[in-house]
Order: structure tokens, then C-alpha cells, then sequence
């Protein structure tokens, strides 16, 4: 029950009321989405146990200089990230690619202009590029759907405009997967103060777009997919092969297509069903790797559904649920996190920094005020944990993180000229050494980020001191804390005497096993006894013996190659911290909390705690 995540949510009974809440009579159930690119459920097949490990990268300029350079980077770093991909039995027939990039307004504006309509200036509108039915009577009811609902929400319908794109190059078993690529652009309401505000009322009008499609079609028939909607950035993705994305999406090769930074993904679909919903990027990172804790994830964000509280969605917060839809994948859940962060009052860093935090518990050189920092969000947000190099973006600021074993590779290297480049690896992108200032590695826990606004690479250390000291976290831990550990020791009930040993451990369903084979090795040498054998007996669960409650539960091991883990070999990035009552508002910025909560170090209590 152990996980790499500074803490464990062994808490089961909390976790079941707080579902059971979340599903009460008029809350929100989770939808059903299976993607129409996967078979459905069936004997030991599952879609929401697929995963991917990939390539990921991204090129940026520090000083936000726009240029149809920075396009042609992205394309030739995902054409170099080629070998991360893979093919099927048709050689064209890839596990998906794109690129995210900032809206190039100038395009746009053209583009419309030739449309016979006018976009306001930047920030001003904003493109929802969607994956739409082929099926021309089922598209006009999405695009009625679509449309009817911006109105509902206060924006305005500016016009549509289809997606040149060139499928010559498709393979056959792609075609007829191929969906109808349409943009609408959105004009802000002239109550909407700002593009922050304006971000968050796309991230709603998403949601409830998504919603209403699915409750009148079945998802996987509906061939309906926002694949970003925003004002800032737009996302060119499909299944599509690394060096057929320029070529496919016209776009792309427009030299009129202009942004400052490219974020570009080339997935490689372990053991799973490549589909053109599942390709990266999605709406704010790109992913390699996977994350191992995803269950437990999504469980905690749907029991959320029924406390959490926010100033900034207000009473509209209902239109969110579910955060994330049942059989998405684990990169599409994390995002819907990421962005639900996001547009609830974070900033970007602070909430990746809560969702894949660094290795504080077991580090003793991290200062007190970071280690509170830590040890407060963590009872507010359980880590995504995995091996993973997740980059990042809102397209103001792009950066990179890697999880705190640090078992997936990123590197990046700065050049004169203000450009960042990093990747999965070196050799993505060719410049002169001479024109390179700085190359390092992504090391475990620590991040990249780069502030387009104020042109500069903001370091690691400034960066997560500033977050530390920002709030008073040591006060909040105080008053709303309780370590087990830090209380009054208590003399314990004394143990029976008028049971055997043998008795007692026969009614708690020890075997001789157990004691001779599992247990003495730990009592006599302090080390888990480790052996190949395999086993014949019945699972737990279908045997007609009595069985110790653990044997109930196994481990979940990655789909790739990934080490087994435990806390006392990796005790530095790992811990068996446990909180144990209610949790906070995830959107409590101002810790205005006074509920408290007891916080264990290790999952086993003695009888005198």
C-alpha cells in the first residue's frame, strides 16, 4: 500500500463516504466515456488501464518573440522524436502526434476576414479547435449544440472555419477513423475583465458543451472532441506520424502561423489502442510516462465533488462535474486536473508543484518553510505519482518537471539567441555548440520553467522558495495538524493471557507461512525475505479460508520498465505518511481552515495509538 507520493490514502472508509457523498441524490455522476477508438470492456481488457511512454518536447523563446521559425523548430524536434513512436501492421498507421502553440492572431485574422467576418483584437476571442462527426446531419446537431450553448454562457459566436488539412498521406486504417476538423471562434463578453477571467469562463462553456453532447449521444458514437479551446493557445494533434503532422494540417505550414514557443508529443501506445482523442498535447501538457496512482486519483477527485468550494466558479462549479470522464487516459485526467487548478486560482507552477511534488519528507536539507509548504498540500491534493517528464504550459509561461525518482529522461540546453530547447532527449534539435550558453538535465523533483512575460528562466530554487514563504503554511499545519507521533504517550491496554499465541494467530489467519518464510526473516535481519517462487493457492478473494486483510490487495506494477520501489530502500523519495479526517477545500487559498486532521507516519498503529 505503499506509493512514491509523500504520503499513502489508506484510508478506505473516508474515501467510500466521501464518494457515497459525492453520489448522492442530485450530485453529479461520473460519465461514462469510452473513447470510440478503444474496444469496449471485455473479459480481462479494460481501457482504463492503458497507458503510453512517449517523447516529449518543446522550444521557446525566453523574450516571447513570435515567428514562423518557432513552427518549424516544433515539426523538425517531433521529427527527430520519430523512434519514440510507433507503427502498426500498416506502416502509416501511427500512435499519434501534435503540437501546441500560441494563437497566431494575424493568421486568424485573414483567415475570417475571407470568411466575410472581423476578429477583435488579442485576447479578445478565442478558438475551440473540435474533432467533429463525419456524419453531416450528426455534425450540424453538435455545431447547434455548440453554438446554442456559448450564447447560454454570454460569449458570442463569431463564425466557423474548417481546417485545411491534407489526408493523402493517411493510412488505410486511419482514414476511416479521420475526423472532421472545425474551429469556431468565440468573442468575449464585454463584461469579462481580463483573459484570465475570460480563460475561465472557456473552461466552463467546455465543460458544459461536453456535457450536453453526451448526455443526448453516447459518447462513443457522438465523434465529439474539444481539443482545446482557448485564447491563448490552439492544438494540432491526431494519429497521426511524427513526420506527417506539417504536412497534414495546413495550418502549420503557413508562414503567416506565428508563436513564441512550440510544445510537441510523440506518442508511443504501450500495450494500448492508439485513437486521434488520445494523441498529445492536450489542452495544457504533454506527457511521458505514466501515472501509477491514477485509481486513487480520480477516486478522491470525484469524492471532492461534494465540499469542494470556490470564489472564483461560484455557484457555476456544478458545470464542471466530473472533472474528468470515466476511461480517459491518464495524461487527460492529469490535464483535467492541471487546468481545474488552474482556472480555480492557482498558478501554473503552484499547482504542478501540488500535483507531482518533490521528495520532502525523507530530505533533510530542504528548509522548513518548503517542508511545510509540502506537508500542507498534501492533505489538500494527492500526488499523481509515476515515472513521468510532463511539460507544461498556459501559454504565458512553458516548463518541464520530472517525477521525484526522476525515471523518465529530459534534457534542455539554452543558446544565445534566448531559445530553450528540451526534449526527451539530446540531438532533437541540431545548433552549434558555439551558440549554446547552457545544457543540463531535468533532475529528480525539480523544474524548468520558463516566464514568457518577463523573459527570463525562473530558477528552481527562486521559484519554490517564493512559493514557500508566499503564505504562512507552519501557522495553518498548526492549528489544523495533529501528528500522531508528537502526542502524550498512553500506557496500552494489556495484551489477553488467557489465549494462546497460536490461538490468537490462527484466529487472525497466520499460516506457517507467514511466520516462518515472511516474518523471521524481518524480526531476525530487519529485511523483507524476497524469493521467486510462485504460488498456487486461491486469491483471497475466492478462497474458503480466513485470510489477513492484506492479502486482499496487490501491488500494481507499471506497464513498462519500471524498478520495484519500497520505503526503506528508497526511503529519500518515498514516505508512508497517511492523513487521516477532513479534508480541506482544495480551493482554501487563504487557509481558512480550522477542521482538523491527524496526520500518521506509517499505516501500522500499536495499540497504543
Amino acid at each position: 500500500m505503499t506509493r512514491r507520493s509523500g504520503r499513502i490514502d489508506g484510508n478506505t472508509q473516508e474515501l467510500d463516504q466521501a464518494l457515497r457523498a459525492a453520489k448522492r441524490p442530485g450530485a453529479p455522476h461520473p460519465a461514462r466515456m469510452t473513447d470510440p477508438g478503444m474496444p469496449e470492456a471485455e473479459g480481462l481488457y479494460d481501457p482504463r488501464h492503458e497507458k503510453d511512454s512517449c517523447g516529449v518536447g518543446f522550444v521557446a523563446d525566453i523574450k516571447n518573440r513570435k515567428s514562423h521559425t518557432m513552427i518549424e523548430h516544433g515539426l523538425s524536434i517531433l521529427a527527430n522524436l520519430d523512434h519514440r513512436g510507433a507503427v502498426g501492421a500498416d506502416p502509416k498507421a501511427g500512435d499519434g502526434c501534435g503540437m501546441l502553440i500560441q494563437i497566431p492572431h494575424r493568421f486568424f485574422a485573414e483567415e475570417c476576414a475571407k470568411l466575410g467576418f472581423t476578429l477583435p483584437g488579442p485576447g479578445r476571442y478565442a478558438v475551440a479547435q473540435y474533432f467533429l462527426p463525419r456524419d453531416p446531419e450528426a455534425r450540424a446537431r453538435a455545431e447547434k449544440i455548440i453554438e446554442d450553448t456559448i450564447r447560454a454562457e454570454g460569449q458570442s459566436v463569431l463564425g466557423w472555419r474548417d481546417v485545411p488539412v491534407d489526408n493523402s498521406d493517411l493510412g488505410e486504417s486511419v482514414l476511416p477513423t479521420e475526423p472532421c476538423h472545425r474551429q469556431v471562434l468565440i468573442g468575449r463578453a464585454a463584461d469579462i475583465a481580463n483573459e484570465e477571467e475570460f480563460e475561465r469562463r472557456l473552461f466552463i462553456l467546455r465543460k458544459v458543451i461536453s456535457n450536453t453532447i453526451y448526455r443526448s449521444v453516447e459518447r462513443a458514437k457522438a465523434g465529439v472532441y474539444p481539443v482545446s479551446v482557448s485564447c491563448r493557445t490552439i492544438v494540432y494533434k491526431g494519429m497521426l506520424l511524427a513526420t506527417q503532422l506539417g504536412g497534414y494540417f495546413k495550418d502549420l505550414t503557413d508562414p503567416r502561423v506565428e508563436s513564441a514557443l512550440a510544445l510537441v508529443h510523440q506518442r508511443f501506445s504501450t500495450n494500448t489502442f492508439p485513437t486521434w482523442q488520445l494523441a498529445h498535447p492536450y489542452r495544457m501538457v504533454a506527457h511521458n510516462g505514466e501515472i501509477n496512482t491514477l485509481r486513487g486519483n480520480l477516486n478522491w477527485m470525484a469524492a471532492r465533488q461534494a465540499s469542494v468550494d470556490s470564489d472564483n466558479f461560484g455557484s457555476e462549479i456544478a458545470k464542471l462535474w466530473p472533472i474528468s470522464y470515466e476511461g480517459q487516459s491518464d495524461t487527460a485526467c492529469f490535464d483535467n486536473a492541471l487546468e481545474f487548478l488552474v482556472r480555480g486560482g492557482y498558478s501554473l507552477a503552484h499547482a504542478v508543484m501540488m500535483l507531482i511534488p518533490e521528495a520532502w519528507a525523507g530530505n533533510p536539507l530542504m528548509s522548513e518553510e518548503r517542508r511545510a509548504f509540502y506537508e500542507y498540500h498534501a492533505a489538500l491534493m494527492e500526488p499523481w505519482d509515476g515515472p513521468a517528464a510532463i511539460a507544461f504550459t498556459d501559454g504565458l509561461q512553458i516548463g518541464a518537471t520530472l517525477d521525484r525518482n526522476g525515471l523518465r529522461p529530459a534534457r534542455y540546453f539554452v543558446t544565445k539567441d534566448d531559445l530553450v530547447v528540451m526534449a526527451s532527449e539530446m540531438g532533437v534539435l541540431p545548433f552549434p555548440e558555439n551558440e549554446i550558453v547552457k545544457k543540463w538535465r531535468l533532475q529528480p523533483g525539480r523544474m524548468l520553467l520558463v516566464d514568457l512575460q518577463e523573459g527570463r528562466i525562473v530558477s528552481d530554487e527562486e521559484m519554490k522558495a517564493k512559493m514557500a514563504v508566499a503564505n504562512p503554511y507552519k501557522e495553518w499545519l498548526k492549528r489544523t495538524q495533529i501528528v500522531l507521533e508528537d502526542l502524550r504517550p498512553v500506557e496500552p491496554r494489556a495484551s489477553r493471557t488467557d489465549v494462546s499465541l497460536l490461538d490468537r494467530q490462527k484466529a487472525f489467519g497466520y499460516t506457517q507461512e507467514d511466520t516462518k518464510l515472511l516474518m523471521a526473516p524481518m524480526a531476525v535481519t530487519g529485511q523483507e525475505a524476497v524469493g521467486s517462487m510462485g504460488t498456487d493457492t486461491p486469491p483471497s478473494v475466492l478462497s474458503n479460508k480466513a485470510k489477513l486483510l492484506y492479502t486482499y490487495f496487490k501491488q500494481n506494477f507499471a506497464q513498462v520498465t519500471n524498478p520495484p520501489i519500497d520505503p526503506i530502500r528508497e526511503e529519500l523519495v518515498m514516505s508512508l505518511v497517511s492523513f487521516i479526517g477532513p479534508r480541506p477545500n482544495i480551493f482554501d487559498l487563504e487557509g481558512n481552515s480550522r477542521r482538523k486532521r491527524l496526520e500518521v507516519r506509517q499505516p501500522i498503529l500499536t495499540n497504543a495509538d
